[in-house]
C-alpha cells in the first residue's frame, strides 16, 4: 500500500514541481544570456532587459524554495488533517504508511529543489573556460582527498549523504508534528500549529546549545574529528526525527480532531 500512496503523491506533487523546475531552467538559460549582455552590451534597453531577466531568475529560485515548503505542508494538512482525512483514514493503509509516504515524497522534492537551484545557478554562470576550470578544481580536490584521507573520502561522502537525507526528513517531521498537535484542538488549529512549531524549534535550539557545551571536552584530530562530527550530527538528526515521528503518529492515532 505504501507504494500506491507514493505513486499517488508523486503524481499529485509532480504536476506542480515539474513545470516549476522547467520554468527555472528556462529562466537560468535566459539569465546566462543576460549576464553576457550586461557585461558587453552598451545599449541601455538591453541592459534594462537583462536586469529584469536576472530579477525574474532570482524570483524563480525563491518560488522553487517556497513552493517546495508550502507543498510539503499543504499536502500533509489537506490529506490527513482536513476534509480529505476522512477518506484517507478509511484506506487499507496504516497511519505509519500515510506518514512515511509524506516524509519520502517531501524529502525527495526538497533534495530535488536544492539540486535544481544549484543546477540553475551553474547554468547562469556557464562558460566553457569556467567549466574547464571547474573540472580541474574537482580533480585537484579529489586527488588531495584521496592522497590524504584515502578511503575516508568515500566514507565522508556517504556520511554527508546520510546526513542530508536524515536532516531533510527530520525537518519535514517537525512541521508534521506541530500540525498534528495543533489540529488536535477544537479551535485555532492553524495558529496553534504555528505556535507548536516555534515551541519545537526553541526546544531544539536549547538542546543543541546544551549538546555543544557537553562536547567541549572532547579532543579529536584529523579525519577522526570529521567522522565524529558527522556521526554526531547524523545521530542528533535521527533522534530528533524519531521524536517528531512518534509525536506525529501518536497524535494522528489518538487525538486527531477533524471537526
Amino acid at each position: 500500500m505504501l507504494r500506491k500512496l507514493l505513486k499517488h503523491e508523486f503524481r499529485a506533487t509532480g504536476r506542480i514541481m515539474g513545470p516549476l523546475y522547467l520554468i527555472l531552467l528556462v529562466l537560468s538559460i535566459c539569465a546566462n544570456v543576460s549576464v553576457r549582455l550586461l557585461g558587453t552590451s552598451g545599449s541601455t534597453m538591453l541592459n534594462i532587459f537583462g536586469g529584469l531577466v536576472m530579477v525574474l531568475f532570482f524570483v524563480g529560485i525563491m518560488a522553487v524554495c517556497i513552493v517546495t515548503l508550502v507543498l510539503m505542508i499543504n499536502r500533509f494538512r489537506t490529506n490527513l488533517l482536513g476534509d480529505e482525512g476522512y477518506v484517507m483514514f478509511t484506506l487499507p493503509a496504516s497511519v505509519h504508511q500515510q506518514v512515511w509516504s509524506k516524509i519520502i515524497v517531501s524529502t525527495v522534492w526538497s533534495i530535488a529543489s536544492g539540486a535544481a537551484v544549484f543546477l540553475a545557478a551553474g547554468i547562469t554562470v556557464f562558460r566553457v573556460d569556467y567549466v574547464n576550470d571547474f573540472f580541474r578544481w574537482l580533480e585537484m580536490i579529489f586527488r588531495q582527498i584521496t592522497s590524504y584521507y584515502a578511503i575516508n573520502g568515500a566514507a565522508f561522502a556517504l556520511e554527508a549523504l546520510a546526513l542530508l537525507l536524515i536532516s531533510c526528513a527530520a525537518f519535514c517531521l517537525q512541521f508534521y508534528a506541530a500540525m498534528a498537535v495543533g489540529h488536535s484542538f477544537v479551535g485555532h488549529k492553524s495558529l496553534l500549529s504555528v505556535v507548536f512549531f516555534f515551541v519545537f524549534q526553541f526546544a531544539l535550539q536549547f538542546l543543541g546549545l546544551s549538546g555543544a557545551f557537553s562536547f567541549e571536552g572532547f579532543n579529536f584530530g584529523g579525519a577522526a574529528a570529521i567522522h565524529a562530527a558527522l556521526w554526531i550530527m547524523i545521530a542528533s538528526c535521527a533522534a530528533v526525527g524519531v521524536i517528531f515521528y512518534l509525536i506525529t503518529t501518536f497524535m494522528l492515532k489518538r487525538h486527531l480532531n477533524l471537526e
